[in-house]
Parts: structure tokens; C-alpha cells; sequence
């Protein structure tokens, strides 16, 4: 029986070991999960501050598109009423030339 109960005796010590091992092995799985599980947090922060910013820049985009579309509205209503004074004031240098071309044909303004 001496020998049995060293074979058992053997297996016990082995047996332990084992415990002992997958307890060890546990505990280093647990540092990883802290450790992903905060590496995890830290990114969902980092995530949420990008989206922050990214719809402060959305919107920021968006007002200067209006603006920029508004100003452009502006300019093209602005060309189009200048170049309506141009073809005026052509329209009307035109007339004043023909006017004037007609005033030198009359005999009271010709000179001598």
C-alpha cells in the first residue's frame, strides 16, 4: 500500500502542479482583458471625440458652401446688371455719336 500511496501522492503533486499552472495561466488572461478592455475604452474615447470634431467640421463645410453659394448667386446677378450697364452706356454713346455726327451736318454749327 506504501507504493500506491506514493503513486497517489505523485499524482497529487502533479495534479496540483496543473491547478497551480491554469491559475497562473488565469491570472495573465485577466491582465489581457484589462488591459484590452482599456485599450478598448480608451479608443471608444478617442472615437467619440473624432466624431465631435468631425461634426463640428460638417457643419462649419456646410455654412461655408452656403455662403460660398450665396456669394456666388450674388456675383452672377451682380455681372449680369453690369454688363446690361455696359451694353447701355454703349447703346448710348452710340446714340450720342449719331446725335453729335448729325448736329455738324447743320448748317448753324458749321464753322467757317
Amino acid at each position: 500500500m506504501t507504493q500506491q500511496g506514493a503513486v497517489l501522492q505523485g499524482y497529487n503533486n502533479e495534479l496540483v502542479k496543473c491547478i497551480e499552472d491554469l491559475c497562473m495561466q488565469k491570472e495573465e488572461l485577466n491582465k489581457q482583458i484589462q488591459q484590452a478592455e482599456e485599450e478598448k475604452s480608451k479608443l471608444q474615447h478617442e472615437i467619440q471625440v473624432l466624431n465631435e470634431q468631425l461634426e463640428c467640421v460638417c457643419e462649419n463645410l456646410a455654412q461655408k458652401v452656403a455662403s460660398r453659394n450665396e456669394l456666388d448667386k450674388i456675383l452672377a446677378e451682380t455681372e449680369a446688371a453690369y454688363m446690361k450697364i455696359l451694353d447701355s452706356s454703349r447703346t448710348l454713346l452710340n446714340v450720342l455719336k449719331k446725335e453729335v455726327g448729325s448736329l455738324k451736318n447743320t448748317p448753324e454749327l458749321k464753322s467757317n
